[in-house]
């Protein structure tokens, strides 16, 4: 992991296309302004990870077509 030191108003910039800016700090809270094409999906961590465990489990509710047709036929 990299980690940098910004102060409020500088930003690191990632692959050309992608800017993060320090908007502010406050006690523990820092925010960040984030610059990036329309293209690139940007989530905070636990709503990432959420997004992908319900896409897990829709997953794991689909059945085999075939599975299906032979379950009519009975």
């Amino acid at each position: 992991m990299l980690v940098l030191g910004r102060k409020k108003g500088e930003t690191i910039v990632i692959n050309d296309d992608i800017e993060i800016t320090v908007t502010s700090v406050e006690g523990d809270m820092v925010r960040l302004g984030i610059n990036a094409p329309k293209q690139i999906t940007i989530h905070r961590k636990e709503v990432y990870l959420e997004i992908q465990e319900e896409n897990k489990q829709a997953t794991s509710n689909v059945i085999n077509l075939s599975d299906f047709l032979s379950m009519r036929k009975k």
